[in-house]
């Protein structure tokens, strides 16, 4: 049974989610701020986070800064339509997805679910797959779960290692940021760029040497993202 962490200091807003929740089977917690988030992630660390942006004592964008300094399950944001800035600004530092209030049950179920498919295939819970990519210093142990860049490895999120897998897969071939998501994330890609574009820059600033003058992931202007075949 997988285990939710509902954060949010709004009380209606925990009782909602833990009902849907559960009536998928999922095991829920919850956590009034960033603080008792924290406290329980280091007690009984969760499957996957829901966490509010706007929180007293510690808000969620600190929150997942923190978080990600020991964790890597998948965490994602609940916000306002009015706070855009944030949403990519916890995409920037670890988030993997957001869901807007006032959100859809249906969507956030569709989600959670998604999230942790892909969360429990990074963790070893997939498929076996021996496969091992490599583009000049760069490899991809899709197996072992691991990637590294001129022999030193580097942590990457369950997103950005999706997408780097799927564009080391495929090199040469260019991927629109709508074909990105909708591969990655397994949803209809709606005001999609963004967030891809977030992630493709945080996975470049791990991959890169210089993340401004990139040699493995480059854009096509107008199209999208490619693998250098060659670099």
């Amino acid at each position: 049974m997988f285990h939710i962490l509902i954060c949010d200091d709004d009380a209606d807003i925990r009782a909602a989610l833990r009902i849907y929740l559960e009536s998928e089977g999922y095991a829920v917690s919850e956590a009034a701020d960033g603080e008792e988030c924290l406290s329980q992630a280091e007690q009984d660390p969760p499957d996957l986070a829901l966490l509010d942006v706007m929180m007293p004592k510690l808000d969620g964008i600190r929150t997942i800064s923190r978080l990600r300094q020991k964790h890597n399950f998948p965490i994602i944001l609940l916000t306002a339509k009015s706070e855009d800035a944030d949403k990519i600004l916890g995409l920037n530092i670890g988030a993997d997805d957001y869901i807007t209030k006032p959100f859809n049950p249906i969507e956030v179920l569709a989600r959670v679910k998604s999230q942790l498919r892909r969360f429990t295939t990074l963790g070893g819970r997939g498929p076996e797959d021996a496969e091992r990519l490599r583009t000049g210093g760069l490899t991809l142990d899709d197996k072992a779960k691991t990637v590294t860049v001129d022999g030193e490895g580097v942590t990457l999120t369950p997103i950005e290692f999706h997408i780097l897998k799927l564009l080391m897969s495929h090199p040469g071939q260019v991927f629109s940021a709508a074909h990105i998501y909708e591969a990655v994330w397994q949803n209809e890609a709606i005001g999609s760029e963004g967030t891809v574009a977030v992630h493709i820059r945080h996975l470049r600033e791990k991959i890169e040497i210089d993340p401004a003058n990139p040699r493995y992931i480059k854009v096509v202007w107008g199209l999208g993202y490619k693998m250098e075949e060659k670099p």
